[in-house]
């Protein structure tokens, strides 16, 4: 197969960031990682495979082919999780993140499940030495501030049973909870070093109609791990398109993460899962290596 100029730098660049330590950190930062909610269809040994063959450093588990209660999969019982470990050495890959559908706003008898689903979550992410585990707030459903202290000690309540297990509880901006002020509001309230945010930008741009720097100035203490994607409109519809096919500023939301010193990863969100017409993994997470791991060259070299 031939390999023409764009593609030989697109390599080359990814190569380079391996270079690249933190101060204070036992991992390099500024790589690349994609969730697993983009290839559904995938086996854990052809997710692993395509992960290191093809410039990341770090995958999101969301789902293994299609099923998304990780902790009951055969894959992750606690006989198999040393083999899992092992895997992951030996294609030099870590996990950024594992990601739970706990939704932290409900008020009645869900709630219960709701947290005891997240805790089942941090400890199969103790075990596989992930440092973060993703909630949603999800919704907004009657009065505004008794719905965001609920969530703030869903937060603060699910950080204290992470804390001695190395792990910290990230509330995704998502659902109706994707402006700052918001989610200001709720991380300040659980007042927790083990209670961060997972900035999905595309969000907090399309829905929360933010400029990323001003996502930024309002919540960049908190962020400590990234959802990266674009989208246009298309036919009246916004849709997912290739990375920097969009009118999302990725590039700029790469920029303001390296530029604010930002140590986590920038992790490709493709929502194939949820919409099965978007392009294939293996085509969409080819191409976010190539462009992505440009965008974070360029900023490297300002």
């Amino acid at each position: 197969m031939k390999v023409n100029r764009r593609e030989f730098l697109g390599a080359t660049t990814l190569a380079a960031l391996g270079s690249r330590f933190v101060v204070g950190s036992n991992r390099p930062s500024g790589f690349l990682a994609f969730s697993t909610l983009g290839c559904p269809k995938w086996s854990w040994t052809q997710i692993l495979d395509f992960a290191s063959g093809h410039g990341f450093s770090a995958i999101e588990l969301r789902g293994l082919m299609g099923q998304l209660d990780l902790p009951s999969l055969p894959e992750f019982a606690p006989d198999q999780i040393r083999a899992r470990r092992q895997e992951l050495a030996d294609h030099n890959l870590k996990i950024a993140c594992v990601s739970s559908s706990t939704e932290l706003h409900h008020a009645d008898s869900t709630r219960a499940k709701q947290l005891a689903d997240a805790r089942r979550f941090i400890d199969l992410a103790n075990l596989l030495d992930a440092p973060y585990v993703r909630v949603f707030g999800n919704k907004i459903e009657g009065p505004r501030e008794e719905v965001v202290t609920r969530v703030a000690a869903g937060m603060r309540e699910l950080a204290q049973y992470a804390e001695p297990r190395q792990v910290s509880v990230l509330l995704e901006s998502h659902g109706d909870f994707t402006d700052s002020a918001t989610l200001k509001e709720i991380l300040t309230k659980a007042n927790s070093a083990h209670a961060a945010l997972l900035w999905d930008a595309h969000h907090t741009f399309v829905d929360g109609h933010e400029d990323p720097e001003k996502t930024w100035r309002e919540v960049g203490l908190w962020i400590r791990h990234t959802h990266l994607k674009d989208s246009r409109v298309i036919d009246g519809e916004r849709r997912y398109v290739l990375t920097g096919t969009g009118d999302v500023p990725v590039k700029q939301q790469i920029e303001i993460l390296m530029r604010r010193g930002y140590s986590g990863y920038f992790c490709f969100e493709w929502e194939k899962l949820w919409h099965p017409d978007i392009q294939e993994p293996e085509i969409a997470f080819r191409d976010y290596a190539r462009v992505a791991g440009g965008y974070v060259e360029s900023a490297r070299s300002r």
